[in-house]
């Protein structure tokens, strides 16, 4: 069985310069762009390969703002897990679609309300395996795990003992999904997938989610989608209706789903909300 440890561990330095045959003998692609790679380069992380640099930088080009946005976007992860920790109580996390580390993590931000958070993070990239051991540090009284699978299957998700073994799932859980559903095409229903994942959650979870939208500028947008898929990515911006779905049922909190610059801003409102082109939203089980 292949652990994190096996992995190169590229912490120390940029993921191009350890041998690409070390990664790609793990199923790494490196001859590709990856959605959390691209990700990762635009937040100014180092575990990023020359094709990751270019789609990313393809994209800045129909939209040169896109490094504030994917920060604006990351920045909303961290005031939704606070509110979360702080307004509901909610002391048990599912990160779906983690993508690879940039501190503070979930777990992180949780623990710094209160001791005692239970985190499972999922994604289905081998090279945020190899980052599991980071994701994994936190304090004596917490406890955090990675789950290498794919959250358009929930039924095996919620069966794998390292989550079931983490969360309880009698309790509240807060179930995050930033930047993710992007990834999921229309025609692969990602509206079933999500329900299905709020299904096996108890009265009391919360939903956090973002998604990138065409609604803000639907030429800067279709040109990102269209240079993502050229790249042999799938990218799907969301309308706010369509959006608005992956909460059917819940209640959502105040302000409702909006830009993520205006979701509970830290501060002053943001002089342009729509800067960020961004949905995003938190909801409550009944």
């Amino acid at each position: 069985m292949t652990t994190s440890q096996d992995f190169p561990q590229p912490g120390a330095q940029d993921a191009d310069k350890v041998e690409l045959s070390e990664w790609e003998r793990f199923g790494v692609d490196t001859t590709t762009p990856h959605s959390a790679r691209v990700y990762d380069y635009w937040l100014g992380g180092k575990t990023n390969f020359p094709p990751d640099r270019a789609m990313g930088q393809a994209i800045e080009e129909a939209v040169p703002s896109i490094k504030q946005m994917a920060k604006a976007n990351r920045a909303f992860q961290g005031r939704a897990v606070r509110h979360l920790a702080q307004e509901h109580g909610i002391r048990q996390f599912l990160d779906l679609g983690t993508g690879i580390p940039t501190s503070p993590n979930t777990h992180e931000i949780a623990e710094s309300v209160s001791d005692g958070t239970r985190v499972v993070y999922v994604d289905n990239d081998p090279i945020v395996l190899a980052h599991a051991r980071a994701l994994m540090v936190s304090s004596p009284a917490s406890r955090t795990t990675y789950i290498h699978a794919d959250l358009r299957k929930p039924e095996e998700l919620f069966a794998d003992p390292a989550l079931t073994s983490t969360l309880d799932l009698t309790q509240p859980v807060g179930l995050l999904m930033i930047a993710v559903l992007m990834l999921i095409a229309d025609e692969d229903d990602p509206w079933g997938r999500v329900a299905a994942l709020r299904d096996a959650l108890p009265s009391g979870s919360c939903l956090a989610l973002t998604t990138p939208t065409q609604d803000f500028d639907p030429v800067a947008v279709g040109k990102v989608a269209e240079s993502a898929r050229a790249g042999g990515m799938t990218l799907v911006p969301r309308s706010h209706d369509d959006v608005l779905r992956f909460f059917d049922g819940w209640d959502l909190v105040e302000p409702g789903l909006s830009p993520v610059l205006a979701w509970r801003p830290d501060g002053e409102p943001p002089a342009d909300p729509k800067a960020a082109y961004y949905w995003g939203g938190v909801a409550v089980k009944r």
